[in-house]
C-alpha cells in the first residue's frame, strides 16, 4: 500500500516550503508514524513532526439539461510534515 498519494502544491503550502513545511495527500487509514516513515524513506529527509487533517465528503448537486445529478466528492486525508532544519524536499527535480 502506497501511503503517500500526491504532494500538495498550493500557495499556502509553498510559502511554508521555505521553513521546511510540506503537505501531502495520504491514505485515509495511515497514522502519523506510517506517514513519517514513508516520507523519510521516499525523500531521504529527517521528519520532525507530522500533523494530519481529515476532510469529509461533501454533497454536490449539478443541474444539467436532462436531470439533476446528485452525489458526493471524495473524502481524503491531508498530512502537514515538518522536516529538520537545512533539509529540503525537491518536488520539481523530475520535471
Amino acid at each position: 500500500m502506497d501511503i503517500l498519494k500526491q504532494p500538495l502544491i498550493t500557495e499556502k503550502i509553498s510559502a511554508g516550503n521555505e521553513r521546511g513545511v510540506y503537505g501531502f495527500i495520504v491514505e485515509k487509514t495511515a497514522d502519523k508514524i506510517q506517514i513519517r516513515n514513508a516520507v523519510e524513506k521516499t525523500y531521504g529527509v529527517k521528519v520532525v513532526s507530522v500533523r494530519t487533517i481529515r476532510y469529509a465528503a461533501k454533497h454536490k448537486t449539478r443541474y444539467t439539461k436532462n436531470k439533476i445529478v446528485s452525489g458526493y466528492t471524495n473524502a481524503f486525508k491531508k498530512a502537514i510534515v515538518q522536516v529538520a532544519d537545512g533539509e529540503v524536499i525537491d518536488f520539481y527535480g523530475e520535471i
